[in-house]
């Protein structure tokens, strides 16, 4: 009797499952595809490195950076040895200039991409601690120059002065905040009295010059510490140390020639972007570097009160960027803008905020302190 077409698929299903029974590695194609291979652990290893640069390196380029203080510029306020989060958020992360390897100083040097600057949430303000590329820097691309970190005390279209250690803005003399120091000189009542070195490093004072026989003490300190020295019966009185004009600043300052000094300079005016300004024999050094190097125009003064400007005759100038003064904390030790200059808004690489630690190298130990401290 012959066989159904339903009982023939019957016996062959039945053949089939007799066979994998017998053979159980000779599953369907479906299946055998469906079996993916385990990783091995360095795999899993690799995949794991992978991701974590690939986050880092986004968080690092659009949201925050790292930076370490490495000199003493910013003391007391940023210890030599502190450890910064930056954040590129306030003032709007600005794209890459270059490309290379990440996290190194390896990048492609024929290779330059278009600035442009994302909107942030915050303008750069007057006493922000601001990381930036050195602009005095001889590197070309902008974004591989050396990181510096100031505290912001001109802005755009401000006319900046220092007049014996005091700086005024249009004019008005500016408050130095509590973490500032300056150099001052302590005159005793008798040049046998020695000042406690143990007293002084009580109130900060790490920094200090007394010869003996000497009426007058040299210290660096902030003003709170020289109001407590002030009020010891040995001390008559303390001022501000002012550096004479000489020929070794009048060539370091910027502009050189002027007779500045670190303590008495200027007054200049900050450029601003969209602002034009008659091109003048006067203001020329001043203004000539934000025209050529970094705003990219060749320019040059060929004759007194005539200049060209990308080959073509020029009486002014509108600039292009915001530009800003800065000036470190420590201000008898800190190479800032009365040196070479300002600040671009190309070259800002973003607000420090927050301190996540802090190591003390003399001590060998972290100062516990600090970490996790907000910068004022």
């Amino acid at each position: 009797m012959p066989k159904s077409p339903s009982d023939e698929k019957r016996e062959q299903r039945k053949k089939r499952r007799e066979a994998r029974s017998r053979n159980p590695s000779q599953g369907s194609d479906q299946n055998r595809k469906a079996v993916k291979p385990r990783k091995g652990k360095i795999r899993e290893w690799l995949d794991a490195l992978v991701f974590a640069v690939v986050v880092m390196l986004i968080v690092r380029t659009l949201f925050f950076d790292l930076f370490r203080i490495p000199t003493p510029s910013m003391e007391k306020s940023l210890m030599v040895g502190d450890y910064l989060f930056v954040s590129k958020l306030h003032y709007g992360t600005r794209t890459p200039m270059t490309l290379g390897i990440p996290f190194t100083s390896v990048y492609l040097k024929g290779l330059k991409f278009p600035f442009f600057r994302f909107p942030g949430f915050s303008e750069v303000h007057r006493g922000d601690a601001v990381v930036f590329n050195w602009p005095a820097d001889n590197v070309s691309a902008i974004d591989r120059r050396m990181h510096y970190i100031k505290r912001i005390m001109g802005l755009p279209g401000e006319e900046l002065e220092v007049r014996d250690k005091v700086v005024y803005i249009d004019g008005v003399p500016q408050d130095m905040t509590s973490g500032m120091q300056q150099s001052w000189t302590v005159h005793k009542t008798d040049p046998r009295a020695q000042l406690s070195p143990s007293a002084l490093e009580d109130l900060g004072v790490t920094e200090i010059v007394q010869n003996q026989g000497s009426a007058i003490v040299l210290i660096v300190a902030t003003e709170a510490a020289v109001d407590v020295i002030r009020s010891w019966l040995w001390v008559e009185r303390v001022e501000p140390a002012i550096a004479p004009p000489n020929d070794r600043y009048n060539q370091l300052m910027y502009p050189s020639g002027r007779g500045y000094t670190p303590d008495n300079y200027g007054p200049v005016w900050i450029p601003k972007e969209g602002e034009t300004v008659q091109i003048t024999d006067e203001n020329w050094p001043l203004i000539r570097t934000a025209i050529t190097r970094y705003e990219g125009h060749t320019a040059e003064r060929t004759g007194p009160g005539v200049f060209t400007i990308d080959g073509l005759p020029a009486e002014t100038y509108r600039f292009e960027q915001n530009y800003y003064f800065a000036m470190g904390d420590n201000r008898d030790n800190s190479e800032d803008s009365r040196f070479w200059g300002f600040v671009p808004m190309d070259h800002v690489v973003g607000k420090a905020i927050l301190v996540y630690f802090s190591w003390d190298a003399e001590a060998r130990l972290p100062r516990f302190k600090r970490l996790f401290s907000l910068i004022r």
